[in-house]
């Protein structure tokens, strides 16, 4: 017989000969392959990470399950030489969460003297410091050609961008060649030539694979980069930042964001820009040419440490077909909004501005603030549409959002922002009407081509009566739609890779019928009583070229069928001043950032008191975001925040962050900054001011005032682009960086600039006859006496206007 005994902690059970003898009388139940919670081990077979395994022992569901997924699939999908060695964060994010919660995440009874703990945290810490500032150093000390780097060509393990098609003649081929070989001496030029002519030719672009860092691309503290001037460190952090494969859309070939937002057209510009920022002093400043460090210049210690332009190209040259080849010829480049203004902060960016978008778009056009139980249908989960899941589930609705391209909508599913993901159209259908009948928020993302979704909704609504869908917009990168931006329905996803290649021609053509289609659809869909917005990315406009019914009749030259989302949603919130107020902290500390969101918080609850309803509602809506960010687990990348807000807020935050580094309660110093979609930022005719109708839509004075004004009045770096948004050609925009540091002078500065940078935009839009902006900036010159705005006498008697055109 066998006996049990217990000793301490330990229970032994001891059985005997006749016990192992005797057969088992339990009945083992068969293994159901169907079955969804049917153990399959920890790795599918996909690669993929099983959740459910029983291995993981409810680790991934636990209050720090988020923080648990993090770690491990930064491990899992690791292709560090040394096997996760880039996810020390997310393993301390996630140590830090379970430390919160003792009671159920127990620590082991026998434990490492902490005297040798310590010792060997601290050996650990130095030696990656150490290798962390060896790789810094090499990095920093400009080209690496004594002796070159081995050439690994491209990472197939990493998302690629597509292969662009300049059609360049011969000669510009030849040309291409020789302005990338002007980058090194020539001893090189003979190994260099054949490989850079070979990527010329298999991906219509000389990225320079070769030079591509071995150093982990991500925003190390501020004090890790070997600068004579924080200034510089700054800029160094927010351009790996830019560069890091968490963040970045397609990081070897230097894009950040929308299929062509580069950083640099180049990895040897890369280098050079290191290493200039790792040299440069306080009275020299670093002069940006489209990508191309053109050199330090002296400058003064007031003046900003980096200019940078991209695609400044003359405006009758500044069409797509001239910018494909000035890129392959490596002398412009598209740098989109942030991605060549080195400020991306990772899709929290857009998420927050589609979740006001969404929210107001229920009050305006639903009229309602509660949107559990209704359907936005829309687009695209790559660079900054990825927000849209995450969005729709914080203001409370059903998103659905197609993606034809695997690679993001797994990555969105892993990072918690899609709840679910199908490629089954039925499924699809069912997911909405079970969400919409229980008013359950969900986020859904459908693997397959938005085209074949629209008409499967309108069929669903042709056969039973039933509109599924309340809202709809689309945020495909139509900015470039011929090569990666849109992708036609009838093609695979790489079929359609293929084709765009092989024969353009036949791609643009199916481009414009996909979206032909498209269109038919949500205009049939609309008519029965769905709301559709243009999200600004040029769908309408492309439509438009395409031969698609978008046309508003006796509308303007910017006005469509259907509005952009800053002619009805965010218009009106430019004219009051609200726009994308956003911060790095650069410790990279998340404890810094919970500080400074209490602060921001704090000061948008203590302005809003003695605000008009108008103006505190959207207080509200960004008190509310700020307080919740980190529960939803925004940031990606640098240790960022976002958040809508005036220029009250903007300065009286700033400020309130400048003093709280100056008493050591923030770490470090913290980058100021903005999207460039924003009140003064952007001149953009389909996009920022389309609701702008004294016919300067298509004037730019107000984005290069902008950028002039700001590097005068104390930003740290200041940027000027051509494209962004709605593409090349269409829109000119700018953007700055401030470093906040502690001092006296930093808080002159962002006190001066910010005043500046809302001020340019509210009194170009009062005088375009907004009477938002017509009241918002006669409040900031009642406020500010120093400022005196020319104020619009707007006709009052139409009549008048009547009689002297008639002679």
């Amino acid at each position: 017989m066998s006996s049990v005994r217990q000793e301490g902690k330990d229970r032994i059970i001891f059985v005997t000969k006749e016990d192992h003898e005797a057969p088992s009388s339990a009945e083992l139940v068969e293994e159901d392959p169907n079955d969804p919670y049917e153990e399959r081990g920890l790795i599918l077979p996909s690669g993929e990470i099983n959740w459910n395994c029983p291995c993981l022992g409810g680790m991934a569901s636990g209050p720090c399950g988020t923080e648990f997924k993090d770690a491990f699939s930064c491990f899992h999908y690791s292709k560090e030489e040394v096997k996760g060695s880039e996810c020390l964060e997310q393993f301390r994010a996630m140590q830090e969460c379970m430390q919160r919660y003792p009671e159920l995440y127990p620590q082991e009874d026998e434990k490492v003297p902490q005297e040798q703990s310590s010792e060997t945290d601290q050996t650990s810490q130095e030696s990656a410091s150490a290798e962390t500032s060896e790789l810094f150093a090499e990095i920093c000390s400009g080209l690496p050609l004594d002796p070159l780097p081995s050439n690994r060509g491209r990472d197939p393990d990493v998302p690629h961008a597509p292969i662009r098609t300049p059609n360049l003649t011969a000669e510009e081929k030849r040309l291409a060649l020789r302005n990338a070989l002007r980058y090194f001496p020539p001893s090189h030029h003979a190994t260099l030539a054949p490989e850079f002519a070979q990527e010329l030719w298999q991906y219509g672009h000389i990225y320079m694979y070769r030079f591509c860092p071995t150093l982990h691309m991500r925003a190390y503290p501020i004090d890790q980069y070997p600068c004579r001037t924080r200034q510089a460190a700054s800029i160094m952090l927010m351009i790996m930042n830019n560069l890091d494969p968490a963040v970045a859309q397609f990081p070897q070939e230097l894009v950040t964001y929308g299929g062509n937002g580069q950083v640099f057209s180049n990895w040897a510009q890369f280098h050079l820009v290191m290493h200039y920022l790792s040299e440069m002093t306080e009275e020299q400043t670093l002069v940006m040419y489209s990508g191309h460090p053109m050199g330090l210049f002296p400058s003064l210690p007031s003046s900003p440490r980096a200019i940078i332009t991209n695609g400044m190209v003359i405006p009758n040259y500044s069409s797509k077909n001239q910018y494909e080849k000035m890129f392959a010829l490596g002398v412009s480049m598209y740098g989109q909004m942030t991605a060549g203004s080195y400020c991306y902060i990772g899709p929290q960016g857009i998420v927050h501005g589609t979740m006001l978008t969404v929210l107001n778009a229920g009050r305006r056009y639903l009229g309602s603030d509660d949107l559990r139980g209704r359907v936005l249908v829309t687009s695209g989960l790559g660079g900054m549409s990825g927000a849209q899941a995450k969005a729709a589930v914080i203001a409370g609705c059903i998103g659905v959002i197609a993606e034809v391209d695997e690679a993001p909508l797994r990555k969105r599913h892993e990072q918690g922002w899609l709840m679910e993901v199908t490629s089954s159209m039925d499924q699809c259908i069912k997911r909405i009407r079970e969400a919409k009948s229980s008013k359950t928020p969900l986020s859904l993302g459908f693997h397959g081509n938005i085209v074949d979704l629209w008409e499967r909704l309108l069929l669903e609504y042709e056969r039973t009566g039933e509109l599924l869908v309340d809202l709809g917009s689309d945020q495909t990168s139509l900015h470039n739609p011929y090569n990666g931006g849109y992708y036609p329905v009838r093609l695979s996803f790489h079929q359609a890779n293929q084709l765009m290649t092989t024969d353009p021609n036949r791609f643009r053509t199916m481009v414009q019928e996909s979206l032909r289609r498209q269109i038919k659809a949500i205009n049939k869909l609309s008519d029965a009583g769905m709301f559709f917005w243009d999200y600004g990315n040029a769908f309408l406009l492309e439509a438009q070229r395409a031969g698609a019914e978008v046309e508003k009749v006796g509308g303007g030259a910017t006005e469509f069928r259907y509005p952009s989302y800053v002619q009805h949603i965010m218009g009106d919130i430019f004219s009051l001043g609200f726009g994308p107020f956003r911060w790095v902290c650069t410790s990279g500390d998340p404890q810094d950032l919970s500080i400074t969101d209490n602060i921001a918080a704090t000061v948008l609850e203590e302005i809003s008191a003695s605000v008009n309803n108008q103006i505190r509602q959207q207080y509200n809506d960004n008190i509310r975001w700020i307080r919740e960010a980190g529960k939803h687990k925004m940031v990606v990348g640098s240790q960022a925040r976002i958040l809508y807000s005036d220029q009250k807020g903007r300065v009286c935050i700033a400020l309130a962050i400048n003093q709280a580094i100056a008493d050591g309660r923030v770490s470090a110093p913290v980058v100021i900054s903005r999207d460039h979609h924003d009140v003064s930022g952007t001149d953009s005719p389909f996009r920022e001011t389309s609701n702008v109708y004294d016919g300067s839509a298509f004037c730019a004075d107000m984005a290069v005032q902008n950028f002039v004004g700001d590097a005068f009045r104390g930003a740290t770096w200041v940027a000027l682009h051509n494209g962004g948004g709605v593409g090349w050609g269409e829109v000119m925009n700018g953007g700055f960086g401030l470093l906040l540091d502690g001092s006296e002078e930093a808080a002159k500065r962002a006190s001066l600039m910010l005043n500046w940078d809302v001020s340019n935009g509210v009194a170009r839009r009062c005088w375009s006859g907004n009477s938002n902006a017509y009241e918002t900036i006669q409040r900031t010159m009642e406020g500010n006496r120093q400022l005196r705005v020319t104020m619009p006498f707007p006709v009052q008697d139409e009549r008048v206007l009547d009689r002297a055109l008639q002679g």
